[in-house]
């Protein structure tokens, strides 16, 4: 009886070990692409072109890396911008959201239902770029300043059903309580269901500060002024310069273009390393309600 008992702890023992070789391989699968990035950003141009993609460089080579921060007082500024932005917006975004949704939630909202349905409705019909391009230039004023990047974007009528949803799968019965506690209706959503909240106020962040830190559009359309380019407009605009003086080293006499040779393919993926970089050490802090807020959606109607 004995031995049948370890035997089965040894089988199960077995089990386990193999279940997590197989997940480690399989996390291997995700990790492998991101160093196959960092790879061809640190390789010689012409390695590639004869050899192609390596995860080990034929030889190391910073010149690409040098290409982006040729002008590292524009990239600084350029970080402090997109930072600025992402998470000033993605703060204001998620309290006007939330505050917004939390009545729809409540089922004794007199108004609940047509306001739902005008918000919905928003998430079929814009107004379209002209028109939006005229209100935020020509009434708003905000057009080439700081503003453009966080006000026109606070909200997002997909988030504020998420919002809603999560907040209608909350026991009311709290609310109750805190009422008969004397509390008014702001401090029930600021102490009580902020805190409850927290899956679903860490995922809509995290979704925020990717948007808006991958930003670029509103800088190609608003902005003029170089000191508030966010960063992926910057690395865009890099990038074609690079592409634009390759094209012109071809046209030109032999000999003469050599001096001009950019390594344009190592460029982009050291430009892909210098933007994802800063995010990928502010994930691990929202990990662990990522899964459970993905989930919000499919709870309630």
């Amino acid at each position: 009886m004995r031995c049948s008992k370890e035997a089965t702890r040894l089988q199960s023992n077995k089990a386990v070990i193999a279940f997590h070789i197989f997940f480690i391989l399989f996390s291997l699968l995700f990790v492998l692409p991101f160093l196959l990035i960092i790879a061809i950003s640190l390789s010689n141009e012409e390695d590639i072109m004869r050899l192609g993609y390596r995860l080990i460089p034929e030889h190391f080579d910073f010149t690409a890396y040098r290409i982006v921060f040729e002008n590292p007082d524009q990239i600084l500024n350029s970080y402090m911008i997109t930072g600025a932005q992402a998470f000033l917006g993605t703060f204001l975004s998620v309290l006007v959201m939330s505050m917004c949704a939390y009545p729809l939630s409540r089922t004794a909202f007199r108004w609940r239902s047509p306001i739902s349905f005008y918000i919905f409705f928003t998430m079929l019909f814009s107004g379209g770029l002209i028109p939006s391009y005229i209100l935020i230039t020509q009434y708003l004023h905000m057009g080439n300043t700081f503003w453009v990047y966080v006000i026109p974007g606070l909200a997002s009528a997909f988030h504020i059903i998420i919002f809603r949803t999560f907040f209608q799968g909350l026991p009311y019965e709290i609310v109750e309580s805190a009422k008969m506690d004397g509390a008014n209706e702001f401090r029930i959503y600021w102490q009580l269901i902020l805190p409850l909240s927290k899956p679903v106020l860490a995922t809509l962040s995290l979704l925020g500060v990717l948007g808006r830190w991958n930003e670029w559009f509103r800088a190609l359309v608003y902005i003029r002024d170089e000191e508030l380019y966010t960063l992926q407009y910057l690395l865009q605009r890099i990038l074609m310069q690079a592409e634009f003086i390759e094209q012109m080293a071809d046209v030109m006499p032999a000999g003469y273009g050599e001096n001009f040779k950019i390594p344009t393919e190592t460029v982009r993926f050291a430009m892909a390393i210098v933007a994802a970089g800063p995010l990928l050490f502010v994930f691990p802090f929202f990990q662990k309600y990522f899964v459970k807020g993905l989930t919000i959606g499919s709870v309630k109607g």
